[in-house]
């Protein structure tokens, strides 16, 4: 990456911290301030990593920023977003960056019409397992996949996060807080879906939580549903069932299973860039695949624990403001966002519904990240 790009952060919340962490790791990437609403919350976050505490006004009023990433609450991620293209500057959002098709639309005309990019999140997709996933797939050793499952269920958030109210309001709920990771991912490897149907239901109408913190103890109402199952045609012919849940103590699916005619594949969990692949041939049995010399699929996280995890957010940041000097579609970018914005929200009509849903949006298959084009990106 020939050029520098100055950097800011809006919202100093937990994932802030991972941000301004891992992106001294990638070409052209320089952190320069953070800002929040509460002006303690940005200092605090800016005294830690050495950057600038700002206002969100002084933020997007910055001349030295090219770009912002918008880390705020799922609910107000349109409309910062939209501040930052109204401000001349590049958005790239936390997931999801937004909660309607209709307001994505709106930020990809705002965008286009000042030459300005629009990204997001996941980018996890891009690492080391995932990547051999694709490799995997796209060499034709597991036949056509036709079919698969894809699961995401635990007992909630209330009993880790110390303020989950959020993620049981219309905007949060499993399907759009962690179905980003699992629906991009197969958009990746399957390229776009076609059309869906779901059921959805919710366990409880209230939920205690349990997590430490100033909110241990209180009540919860729920506004959104806990629980989606849901079926997804995408254009290539595959069939993947889909499960979200925050209201499941124990199960035994794996993250995702494809099926093709000639084997099958189990893929690591999308919300980590790196994890254990397995495949098998028509016979069934079983073989860990050895993980391949990816970047993005090496620990830098956890070194001292058992389990040392890889850990490269701001990958899909970095790509997006290479993908303008090379003329490139990002692989994070806003076309593969939407789509997975309408799925996600297509799943929940769904749900309410009961109609089989032909979804309005597609996106290109983003392209694969190979090993040499994932080490241009980090720095040496």
């Amino acid at each position: 990456m020939a050029k520098t790009y100055g950097v800011g952060i809006m919202g100093a919340g937990n994932i802030s911290a991972a941000y301004l962490r891992l992106a001294p790791l990638f070409k052209g990437l320089d952190v320069r301030a953070v800002a929040d609403i509460r002006p303690e919350a940005a200092k605090l976050r800016a005294d830690e990593f050495g950057v600038a505490a700002q206002t969100p006004d002084e933020l997007l009023k910055n001349s030295e920023l090219d770009v912002i990433v918008n880390l705020t609450i799922p609910s107000t991620h349109y409309q910062v977003s939209n501040d930052i293209i109204s401000a001349g500057k590049h958005s790239y959002s936390e997931k999801p960056f937004v909660l309607t098709v209709e307001e994505g639309l709106a930020l990809k005309k705002a965008a286009d019409e000042r030459g300005l990019k629009v990204g997001s999140a996941p980018d996890t997709f891009l690492g080391g397992a995932h990547q051999q996933a694709r490799e995997i797939i796209d060499s034709g050793k597991l036949g056509k996949i036709m079919s698969g499952t894809t699961h995401v269920m635990s007992r909630g958030m209330e009993h880790w996060h110390p303020n989950p109210d959020f993620f049981f309001q219309p905007g949060g709920g499993p399907i759009l807080d962690l179905g980003p990771y699992y629906i991009t991912n197969l958009v990746h490897l399957l390229g776009p879906v076609k059309r869906l149907s779901a059921f959805t239901n919710m366990a409880r109408a209230e939920r205690e939580v349990t997590a430490d913190g100033p909110y241990k103890g209180t009540m919860i109402k729920v506004g959104t549903p806990t629980t989606i199952h849901g079926v997804l045609e995408f254009h290539s012919g595959a069939i993947i069932t889909i499960g979200a849940s925050w209201d499941v103590a124990a199960h035994g699916h794996h993250n995702i299973e494809l099926y093709g005619t000639d084997g099958s594949i189990f893929v690591p969990d999308p919300n980590f860039f790196g994890g254990d692949l397995v495949t098998t041939g028509i016979e069934g049995t079983r073989t860990p695949v050895t993980p391949w010399d990816h970047p993005f699929g090496k620990p830098n996280q956890d070194l001292e624990k058992d389990t040392p995890r890889a850990n490269y957010r701001c990958a899909g940041l970095a790509d997006m403001m290479l993908s303008i000097e090379n003329g490139e579609t990002a692989r994070c970018g806003l076309d593969v966002a939407l789509h997975v914005v309408d799925v996600m929200t297509g799943l929940l009509k769904a749900g309410e519904t009961g109609q089989v849903l032909t979804l309005t949006t597609t996106c290109e298959r983003p392209r694969a990240l190979g090993i040499a084009e994932a080490q241009a990106l980090l720095k040496a």
